[in-house]
Parts: structure tokens; C-alpha cells; sequence
């Protein structure tokens, strides 16, 4: 083999490993945080124990956990990512996998598919799910599935314009480790 030859094979290995180390070292832009049966690790998007998460997931600004009580009772966990607001509140099941939660006049509505926010009749938005785990209690070696007909990371939410944005009422608690953002907390 010639000088030239092997200078050439030496450049393109350290070429891909300083690549690989590069990506190795690099968290995916919109990873979400490790879960287990009872939702998001270290979030408030994750059910009290002695509860079952029947739904958790996530999009590209929220987190929500949907709890069912040894009692029956179901309830709404949320988080929106920005700035670690937190909203738990008694929630609803239409029995066909859409979760709903009120709050100061603002409704929640957790599928598959996307958390719809509204007040009343009129849409706020819709943010598609990234990541979401649904069916019944979750096993702790459950394995948690894309979200059906996932959009692409990084897309916006659909906002509303003319639509009244959330005032919270009750003051919370700092984020959580997995509670991305950091401003001051508000409700979600």
C-alpha cells in the first residue's frame, strides 16, 4: 500500500469516529424523558402509586398522564415542557380512548392522536402526539409505541387566534427534574 493510500484510510476513519462520537454525544432535539408503567419518570406527567396510568404521552410542548384510582376516578397529569407549568385535575372517559379534563374553563382532551385544548366551544389548539402509550393498566415492561399517524418533530402547535389563552389561579410547585423550561410556573 502506498503512504498516500493509508494517510487517505487513517483521515476517513478519524473522520467517522470523531462523527459517531459526535452523534453519541448528541440527545435527540425532542427526547422525552424514561418512563414506566406509571408514566413519566420524574414528572408530574406520571400517576401516584397505587393508581394505573391508562394513557401517557407526549408532544412537542406537553406531557400528560391520564390515572385511574383503585376507586375508579380518573385524572388528568400534565406539564407543558416550556416552562414546567403543571396541571392535575379529575378527568373524564368517553370509553373509545379520548380522556378529557376541565380546568378554570379551559378543556383538555387527551387521544392517540393529540392533546386538544378549547375553552368552551372554541378550539385554542392541537398538538399532535409524538410519543403516546395507551391500553388498559401498563405492565412496568410495557414497551411504549409512536403515537398512530405521528407528525414530524419540531411541528408546530395549531393555534387559534381570538381564542382566550389559560389563566391559572393557583400558584405551583418548581418543576421536576424531567420538567423541561424553567420560567415561572403557571398552570398548564
Amino acid at each position: 500500500m502506498s503512504l498516500f493510500t493509508l494517510r487517505v484510510a487513517g483521515l476517513a476513519a478519524a473522520t467517522l469516529t470523531g462523527a459517531l462520537l459526535g452523534l453519541a454525544g448528541s440527545p435527540a432535539a425532542s427526547a422525552d424523558p424514561a418512563t414506566d408503567a406509571q408514566g413519566f419518570v420524574d414528572s408530574t406527567a406520571r400517576c401516584p402509586t397505587g393508581d394505573s396510568a391508562v394513557a401517557f404521552g407526549s408532544t412537542a410542548s406537553s406531557r400528560v398522564a391520564i390515572c385511574k384510582s383503585t376507586g375508579g376516578a380518573y385524572q388528568y397529569r400534565g406539564v407543558r415542557i416550556s416552562d414546567g407549568a403543571k396541571l392535575i385535575s379529575a378527568a373524564s372517559t368517553d370509553g373509545r380512548g379520548a380522556y378529557t379534563a376541565t380546568s378554570d374553563g379551559i378543556t383538555y382532551t387527551v387521544t392517540a392522536k393529540s392533546l386538544d385544548i378549547s375553552a368552551g366551544s372554541q378550539p385554542i389548539r392541537s398538538e399532535p402526539m409524538t410519543f403516546f402509550r395507551s391500553g388498559g393498566p401498563l405492565s412496568a415492561t410495557a414497551a411504549a409505541t409512536p403515537a398512530p399517524a405521528q407528525a414530524p418533530v419540531g411541528t408546530p402547535t395549531t393555534p387559534v387566534t381570538g381564542a382566550p389563552a389559560p389563566v391559572p389561579t393557583t400558584p405551583l410547585p418548581p418543576p421536576l427534574p424531567a420538567e423541561v423550561g424553567g420560567a415561572r410556573p403557571s398552570g398548564h
